[in-house]
């Protein structure tokens, strides 16, 4: 389950139903009997059914929206329609009925008679009526506001490799001029130029320099032309000002492949963070969740991580 494919609108979705479930543990009606105070709740037989037409079927849209937009490959359709649009048809039917809901009466027996002028609503029903209209605006508005439409999570960290350097940035103390390379004599260290002498105080004897035959000093070595790369790096990419990012698109539009292919690879969806990886022109290399790479053609409005 990609949790990133989520929008703000799907977590208001969820939110909403959420909030229906814990409305309907509250008291829907409360009315004197005998002389007590009595509550019902929409778990009632009661109130019946009002149970399945409200709670259940929010909780049940809310996971055809998460559902289409998270689990099952996009575009993928159910007796003619995707599961988002199953979801938000089943939200636009919760808020008719929590709509009605507000004008429902208790059955007669359950009062002891037909008169329900002591019946009075709880808070639940009105926490029910409050977001079960929400639940069907969101549903119906999350894939045409643009704020609904933003991602809920926001775009994970560019990975670093090991030692926090970026990718193909050369690896400190390797390569560098001034540096010491591996398998040179590092500075200050015995035999190096310029360490220094033993101390004759403490015991230690001078050193005699050898001569070369004749005696005449050594000549000096000859400094290296150049310093060799050092081993192990990372190849740079083919644009060195070019720096990979994630970026979602504010409408659904397709991925080509990079042969020139006139048939798309696939969909990218609002709401879902991509990886740009190269930049061709004004076209983008994308890549998706489960690693298809792709030409991405128009690249207007895109929204940077």
């Amino acid at each position: 389950m990609n949790i990133r494919s989520l929008s703000r609108g799907d977590g208001a979705v969820i939110g909403a139903a959420a909030l229906l479930l814990i409305a309907s543990f509250l008291p829907f009606f409360s009315f004197d009997s005998a002389g007590s105070d009595k509550t019902v709740s929409t778990w009632s037989a009661a109130l019946f059914p009002l149970l399945p037409t409200v709670t259940l079927a929010a909780l049940a849209a809310a996971g055809l929206i998460v559902a289409g937009r998270a689990m099952v490959p996009a575009g993928r359709q159910v007796v003619g329609l995707t599961l988002e649009q199953w979801g938000t048809a089943l939200a636009v039917f919760v808020g008719w009925s929590a709509l009605w809901s507000a004008f429902s009466t208790v059955i007669p027996d359950l009062g002891g008679g037909a008169n329900n002028d002591g019946v009075s609503k709880g808070v639940g029903a009105w926490l029910t009526l409050v977001f079960g209209i929400a639940l069907a605006v969101v549903a119906v508005l999350s894939s045409r506001i643009p704020a609904l439409q933003a991602p809920l999570m926001g775009a994970p960290k560019q990975p670093q490799p090991y030692g926090g350097a970026p990718y193909g940035a050369p690896q400190p103390g390797l390569g560098q001029p001034g540096m010491p390379q591996p398998g040179m004599p590092q500075p200050g260290g015995y035999g190096y130029p310029g360490a220094p002498a033993p101390d004759p105080s403490f015991g230690g004897q001078p050193q005699p320099q050898p001569h070369a035959f004749g005696g005449q000093a050594p000549a000096p070595a000859p400094a290296p032309q150049s310093q060799q790369p050092a081993q192990g790096q990372p190849p740079q990419s083919g644009s060195s000002d070019f720096t990979a990012f994630w970026f979602a698109v504010p409408v659904p539009r397709p991925l080509f492949a990079e042969d020139g292919s006139p048939t798309p690879i696939a969909e990218l969806a609002p709401g879902t963070w991509y990886l740009a990886v190269e930049q061709r022109g004004a076209a983008l290399i994308a890549q998706t969740q489960d690693g298809r790479r792709g030409v991405l053609q128009d690249t207007s409005g895109i929204q940077r991580g």
